[in-house]
C-alpha cells in the first residue's frame, strides 16, 4: 500500500556535473551520485529519453556513412592500395573497419569520444587487427609528471570494481611495441578537461532528464490510474505512522478498487476545530501545458545538438517533408558540414595513424550519408523521365523496345549519327551467343594497360591438359570445355556500361549515359581505350575538352556510372572438347587470373575504372 502514496519531493534534480577527480589507479569520471560513472548516465539518459535516442542514432548513422573509400592520388603505388583494401574489407576476424567504425561513430556521438583496441602482430612489425572497444569501459590512468596519459583501465562494470577487477591496457604508441595490445582513446577538445572528452550536447542534458522524466509520469499515471483526484484531510490530530496506514488501506479497499482505480491524498492536522475536508483536485489545462513543455523541451534538445530541423534526425514536425523543402535541404547542409564533418575528418586523423604504422597510408573518405532528399510524385516523375530513367533509377533493367526507344531510332535513321552512336554501333557487342558468362564484377586493380583476356587464357592453357575426344564422352564436363583443342580461345573478357544503384539519382540523366546504357552493347576494353581520342562526350573533358579517358572518368562529372567486367566461357563445340582434369575448374582458373592481375605490371593501377564519379574527389569533374 505504501506504493499507492503519492511523495512530493521539491528537491532540484539536475544533471551530474562533468567533472575528473583523482581515484586509485585511474582517474575517476563523474561526481556524486554519478561518481565515475558518467558515461553510465548517458548511457541512461539515452535509453530513457526518446529525443536524445533518435538524434544519437540518427548523428551517428551520419558520421559512419554509407562507407568508406580511398581517395586516389597518382603518386601512390599499387602496394599500399592494395594493402589497405584488404585492411577496409577485412579489420579483425569478424569485421569490415567500417562496420567498426559504426560503432566507433555510435561513441563518438554518444560518449563524446571513442576507444579502438590496437592488435599488434607477433612481430611487431605491423598492426594486424582492430576492434571496437565500449569507450564507456574505459578510464583513462593516472598521467604521468608530463600530464600525458600512458594507458588506460578497463572494467565490465565500473559500479562495482571488486567483482569486475580493472585491468591495464598501454596507450598506443607506434614506438613502444612491447604489449601486444593497445587502446587508442580520441575525441574532439572538452573544455576543463584533462583526461576525458565530453559529448557536445552535454549543455542541454538537464532537458534530455525532462524528457525522462515526463515519459516516467505518464507511464506511472496509466500504470496506477492516473494522478490524484482528491485530497481528503483529516483535522483531528495527526496520527501514528501505523494508524496512518490503517486509514490510508481502508479508503484504498472501499473507493480505489482495480476497477475504479484511482488516487487520493491524505492529510493529517492537529487543529480539531477543523472536520475532515474532500478537496477535488483540479486537472484542467494539463494537456495544454504538456504540449507545451514537449514542445520546449524538443527545442531545447534540439539546440544543444546543433539541429536547425527536427525532421533531419527523424523527430515529428507539423510541417512534415512537403513544406518548406529549401529550408530543410539548407538544414541538412548545415549540419553535415558543421556537425558530421567534423566527427568524420577525426575519424579519419586517428585511422591514418594506423594506415601509416602499415606503410598504405593513403587518402581516405566517406560516402556521405544524406538524411533528406527532394521526392517528387508519381505524376511529376512521369512527366519529366521516360520509362527507361524511371527503371534506371529502380535498379530495373530497360525495357526490350518501348514507344520512345522506337522513336529515337527513327530520329536517328533521319539525322546524321554523332560519335558516340557511331561508336556503339561499330564496337558494341551483343552478349555472345552459347557463351556462358562465370564471371561479373567490378574492374577495380586493372590498369588500362594490362590485357585481362589474354592472360586468362594463358593461365587456362598451362594448367588444362588438352585432348580431342570427339563426341561426348563420360569424363566430359561440358560447362568447361574449351572452344577447340589448341586452347587459344578459351574465355572472352567484355565490359558493360553499369549504373551504381547504391547512388540516388539527382537531375537528369546525360545523353552519353543515356545511349550506353540504352544499347545494352559489351565492348572490349582496346575499344574503350580508342574512346578518350573520339569526342563521344563533349564538353567533359579537362577544361571543357572534348576529349577524355572514358574509362576512367565514364559520363564526365557526377556521373552515377561504372564500368564492370564479364567473363565468358566458350561452349562446347560439336566436333571437339576438352577435357579438365578433375582437379582443375574454370573458377580456379578465373581466381588464379584475379591473382596473377594485381602484380601484372610494375605500373599503377587504376582505381578509379571502378569507381563512379559521383564517388569520386570533386565528384569527378575534371578542372
Amino acid at each position: 500500500m505504501k506504493d499507492n502514496i503519492i511523495n512530493i519531493n521539491l528537491e532540484t534534480s539536475t544533471s551530474p556535473i562533468v567533472a575528473e577527480t583523482r581515484g586509485r589507479d585511474w582517474i575517476e569520471y563523474g561526481t556524486e551520485d554519478w561518481r565515475n560513472l558518467y558515461p553510465q548516465f548517458l548511457i541512461d539518459l539515452y535509453y530513457s529519453s526518446s529525443i536524445t535516442a533518435a538524434i544519437v542514432n540518427a548523428t551517428g548513422e551520419m558520421i559512419a556513412g554509407e562507407a568508406l573509400i580511398i581517395e586516389d592520388e597518382e603518386d601512390r603505388d599499387l602496394e599500399a592500395r592494395v594493402k589497405l583494401q584488404n585492411f577496409l574489407n577485412r579489420a579483425n576476424g569478424n569485421e569490415s573497419l567500417h562496420e567498426v567504425i559504426k560503432k566507433l561513430s555510435f561513441d563518438f556521438k554518444l560518449q563524446g569520444g571513442f576507444a579502438l583496441n590496437i592488435v599488434w602482430s607477433k612481430d611487431r612489425t605491423q598492426i594486424s587487427e582492430v576492434y571496437h572497444i565500449d569507450v564507456s569501459k574505459l578510464r583513462c590512468a593516472r598521467p604521468d609528471e608530463f600530464g600525458k596519459t600512458k594507458g588506460y583501465y578497463i572494467s565490465s562494470d565500473w559500479s562495482n570494481t571488486r567483482q569486475n577487477k580493472p585491468y591495464y591496457v598501454p596507450a598506443f604508441n607506434a614506438n613502444d611495441r612491447t604489449s601486444a595490445n593497445q587502446i587508442m582513446y580520441s575525441g574532439l577538445y572538452s573544455p576543463n578537461m584533462n583526461s576525458y572528452y565530453t559529448p557536445d550536447y552535454v549543455s542541454c542534458n538537464n532537458w534530455a532528464l525532462i524528457d525522462s522524466r515526463v515519459s516516467e509520469y505518464h507511464l506511472n499515471n496509466i500504470s496506477n490510474g492516473f494522478a490524484g483526484s482528491f485530497m481528503i484531510s483529516f483535522a483531528n490530530g495527526i496520527p501514528t505512522a501505523e494508524e496512518r496506514n490503517d486509514i490510508e488501506r481502508s479508503l484504498t479497499d472501499k473507493f480505489c478498487s482495480e476497477t475504479n482505480a484511482g488516487k487520493f491524498v491524505l492529510t493529517f492536522s492537529d487543529d480539531k476545530t477543523r472536520t475532515p475536508e474532500i478537496t477535488p483536485i483540479s486537472t484542467s489545462d494539463l494537456d495544454k501545458s504538456y504540449l507545451a513543455l514537449q514542445e520546449l523541451l524538443t527545442q531545447n534538445i534540439c539546440s544543444g545538438h546543433r539541429i536547425t530541423s527536427k525532421t533531419l534526425v527523424g523527430i515529428d514536425s507539423t510541417n512534415g517533408f512537403s513544406s518548406n523543402t529549401d529550408e530543410l535541404i539548407n538544414a541538412a547542409n548545415f549540419y553535415l558540414n558543421s556537425v558530421i564533418s567534423p566527427f568524420q575528418i577525426h575519424l579519419i586523423k586517428q585511422l591514418r595513424k594506423i594506415f601509416q604504422v602499415n606503410n598504405m597510408d593513403m587518402p581516405v573518405n566517406f560516402v556521405q550519408l544524406k538524411p533528406i532528399t527532394v521526392q517528387f510524385d508519381s505524376k511529376t516523375v512521369r512527366e519529366v523521365m521516360t520509362q527507361d530513367e524511371i527503371r534506371e533509377d529502380l535498379g530495373l533493367p530497360p525495357l526490350e523496345s518501348d514507344e520512345e526507344t522506337v522513336e529515337d531510332e527513327v530520329k536517328l535513321s533521319k539525322v546524321e549519327k554523332t560519335e558516340l552512336e557511331s561508336f556503339i554501333e561499330e564496337f558494341g557487342e551483343d552478349i555472345p551467343e552459347g557463351w556462358e558468362m562465370i564471371d561479373d564484377e567490378i574492374v577495380d586493380g586493372e590498369h588500362q594497360d594490362f590485357d585481362f583476356e589474354k592472360e586468362l587464357n594463358e593461365i587456362a592453357e598451362e594448367k588444362l591438359e588438352l585432348a580431342s575426344t570427339g563426341r561426348a564422352t563420360p569424363n566430359t564436363r561440358s560447362k568447361q570445355d574449351g572452344l577447340n583443342k589448341k586452347g587459344d580461345a578459351f574465355f572472352k573478357v567484355r565490359y558493360v556500361y553499369t549504373r551504381n544503384n547504391s547512388l540516388r539519382q539527382e537531375g537528369e540523366t546525360r545523353e552519353f549515359c543515356k545511349l550506353m546504357t540504352r544499347a545494352k552493347k559489351v565492348y572490349r576494353k582496346e575499344n574503350i581505350l580508342s574512346m578518350s581520342n573520339i569526342p563521344v562526350n563533349k564538353g567533359w573533358g579537362p577544361r571543357g575538352a572534348s576529349t577524355y579517358s572514358i574509362w576512367l572518368y565514364k559520363g564526365g562529372g557526377n556521373c552515377h556510372h561504372y564500368w564492370k567486367r564479364r567473363i565468358f566461357q566458350a561452349p562446347a563445340s560439336d566436333e571437339d572438347y576438352v577435357v579438365y582434369p578433375d582437379n582443375i575448374t574454370s573458377d580456379k582458373i578465373v581466381t588464379i587470373a584475379k591473382a596473377r592481375s594485381e602484380g601484372f605490371t610494375i605500373k599503377k593501377n587504376d582505381s578509379l575504372v571502378a569507381r563512379a564519379p559521383k564517388t569520386m574527389r570533386n565528384q569527378g569533374f575534371l578542372e
